[in-house]
């Protein structure tokens, strides 16, 4: 497959063809990438929402009132869970939301999410992202050129060095990954990803070692 190729300095130059790009189906791995972005999520969350059982709420355990002679309904303690202030029942406790996926499902994902970017020319290659500085400007105007009316841009390579790093920490738009860290999450949610010329191939050597 072909992609857009630019130079170090975000001129324009052809195309770049990268061999052994991922194929799929039309649908296949469309479920598998949904899978893993919900797993993800999942695994995020803390799940330490609590709430205190009957047992658990302070209070004296004594009956409220005596259990007949006054017209009323039969009462027990101020704990119980259908008076004000007392125990929940049924209430959220602490609990794992963690998935587990395994690893051909994670590929498949992985796969589809890279192929949905390419086949929407989302996707874009760039000689290398070494910068001579650290200056947030200079790398702002490189993207600029490649990239001038996105919001969320993804810049991808085998691996950054120090002042890539610097200038980029700065850009609200952008956000700096290596290959061995990317995910199928980070791909889904860029508008367009710039990749290195070593980070493409990168992506795919670990496409095939998965």
């Amino acid at each position: 497959m072909k992609f857009k190729m630019f130079k170090s300095d975000g001129t324009e130059s052809g195309e770049h063809e990268v061999v052994n790009f991922p194929v799929l189906g039309e649908d296949k791995g469309s479920d598998a990438l949904r899978q893993v972005i919900l797993a993800v999520r999942a695994n995020k969350r803390q799940g330490n929402a609590s709430t205190k059982l009957r047992s658990e709420v302070a209070g004296s355990g004594k009956k409220i009132f005596r259990q007949k002679g006054l017209g009323v309904g039969r009462a027990g303690d101020k704990r119980a869970p259908q008076r004000r202030g007392g125990g929940v029942v049924f209430g959220p406790r602490p609990r794992s939301y963690s998935q587990k996926l395994n690893k051909k499902v994670k590929k498949l994902a992985f796969k589809r999410a890279l192929i949905n970017q390419a086949d929407s020319n989302n996707l874009l290659v760039i000689e290398d992202f070494s910068l001579e500085t650290s200056k947030t400007k200079h790398l702002n105007g490189i993207l600029t050129k490649i990239v001038p009316n996105s919001n969320k841009v993804l810049l991808v390579s085998d691996e950054h060095n120090n002042n890539t790093n610097l200038a980029g920490r700065n850009l609200a738009y952008a956000r700096l990954s290596s290959t061995p860290e990317l995910g199928p999450v980070d791909i889904v949610q860029a508008d367009k990803i710039i990749f290195s010329v070593k980070g493409i191939h990168a992506l795919i050597e670990k496409l095939g070692n998965l």
